[in-house]
């Protein structure tokens, strides 16, 4: 069994009472595993066809799946290369479904990395409206961009900046606003009993101060009438009901919203739920406020096609501009909507909808299509990552256990019959990258750092 601090089971004690013994009996069991299907490329019943493993549906998403004994490696699976799918503990993915993301809205992500509640609302929002995805920590930004570039998302931002930083230029501007914030990771332990190691009741506290902080940075962000949500993957009362308590009191512009779910145990406040392993989770702690009507705020005006990067002036980048749109051609028999804008040597779709500012942290926006060389544009990676093979002239199709597939994956080059250019590589009718094709032989273009080993 694990061994859990004292100072964290006297506290569980207080907080579960009638059901401490059935919740510390819990540790002595394996954590539930899952994942969220990727609506921008199958649904649940597509990918379980193509599963090597049985599943069923998740209590707590309606595009999540869970199962359990499957220790090989999800992350070989042709499939997950392919974006089908992100692997999330199952109980990580209800603070999305209480956000409820719908098509059309401009939702911002304000804690993102590594991108899985991001992955599930640009799939709920099926490349329509904006998702906004910040990670304030430089390092983890790459594997939110890597994570939302594989799930073929073609509709976000992504930056990394401090929460007041962005609030201060998006004032009012979002339908709906996540907070996933980093907290002591209570609801880990059974999961990566090593986080034991880092939890202390100062720890604890030193969270709820930065939770609260940061929490009162993203409700500027908030549309009026729009929705908050706040979330935790821990237990600890003071980092759930008393930051929920704390923000309230200091946001009177701020309500408590009632949450209708089927999952998870009621709290002492009615906006909020708790999952833990007695309700098929880990640890989770989710609340949903709004923001109340005819609230004052800047608004950013909503401009489909601005300067977040430092674009250059129209003059300059005709050149570019000819040869991308001469790849694009070359690859699409219909291009995707949105304006191609060049940065230095790289062309991005960008996305149809778009705020009104400048934000030098921005880092990726809509898609990067094409990077341009003296004398052409070479497409890229996340280009046919975000393509569905109906929108490309070349395709060549493998299943999911085809031998050539798996070659592809690890790089090598492999037979592919059909016209000279570039060709993209789908697994069961999902791109999962691409090559150029000549001579019957397609030269294989999986990056490096992406391939099986």
């Amino acid at each position: 069994m694990i061994e859990l601090p004292i100072e964290f089971k006297k506290e569980m004690q207080e907080l579960f009472r009638d059901d401490y013994e059935l919740f510390i009996s819990e540790y002595d069991k394996p954590y539930k595993q899952g994942i969220s299907v990727n609506r921008l490329k199958t649904d649940a019943q597509g990918l379980r066809a193509f599963l090597p493993f049985a599943t069923n549906p998740s209590p707590f998403y309606h595009d999540g799946l869970v199962f359990g004994g499957y220790e090989q490696g999800l992350g070989k699976l042709a499939l997950h290369h392919a974006g089908a799918f992100y692997v999330q503990e199952p109980s990580a993915s209800a603070a999305v479904t209480i956000l409820d993301p719908q098509p059309g809205e401009k939702i911002l992500d304000l804690c993102a990395a590594p991108g899985g509640k991001s992955a599930q609302i640009a799939s709920c929002l099926r490349g329509r409206g904006l998702l906004w995805a910040n990670e304030a920590v430089k390092s983890r930004s790459q594997s939110l961009m890597s994570n939302l570039e594989r799930m073929g998302v073609r509709n976000a931002i992504v930056s990394s900046t401090r929460p007041d930083t962005l609030s201060s230029r998006l004032d009012g501007y979002f339908d709906k606003v996540l907070v996933d914030a980093p907290c002591s990771g209570e609801g880990m332990f059974r999961k990566h009993p090593k986080t034991i190691d880092e939890w202390s009741l100062d720890h604890v506290k030193a969270c709820a101060a930065r939770q609260t902080a940061i929490l009162i940075s993203a409700a500027d962000c908030v549309k009026s009438g729009g929705i908050l949500v706040y979330s935790t993957c821990t237990f600890s009362k003071t980092e759930n009901e008393d930051v929920i308590y704390e923000f309230l009191k200091r946001r009177n512009d701020f309500e408590a919203d009632n949450i209708q779910v089927d999952f998870g145990r009621s709290t002492e406040i009615k906006c909020a739920v708790r999952i833990s392993p007695l309700e098929e989770g880990e640890g989770h702690f989710i609340a949903r406020m709004k923001r109340k009507e005819n609230v004052r705020s800047k608004s950013c005006v909503g401009n489909p096609y601005n300067c977040l990067f430092d674009f250059h002036k129209k003059g300059e980048k005709s050149y570019g501009y000819n040869r991308v749109q001469e790849v694009l051609d070359e690859i699409f028999i219909k291009i995707p909507s949105g304006r191609i804008e060049i940065c230095g040597n790289r062309a991005f779709i960008l996305p149809d909808i778009m705020p009104d500012i400048s934000l030098s942290d921005v880092i990726c926006a809509g898609v990067f299509a094409a990077e341009i060389k003296k004398d052409r544009a070479e497409p890229t990676h996340a280009l046919f990552m975000s393509s569905k093979p109906s929108e490309l002239r070349r395709v060549c199709g493998f299943s999911h256990g085809d031998e050539d597939l798996y070659r592809f994956l690890h790089g090598e080059e492999i037979e592919c019959s059909g016209e000279r250019g570039y060709t993209a590589v789908a697994v069961d009718g999902i791109v999962t990258g691409f090559g150029k094709c000549s001579g019957g032989h397609l030269k294989n273009k999986y990056p490096k750092g992406l391939r099986l080993v």
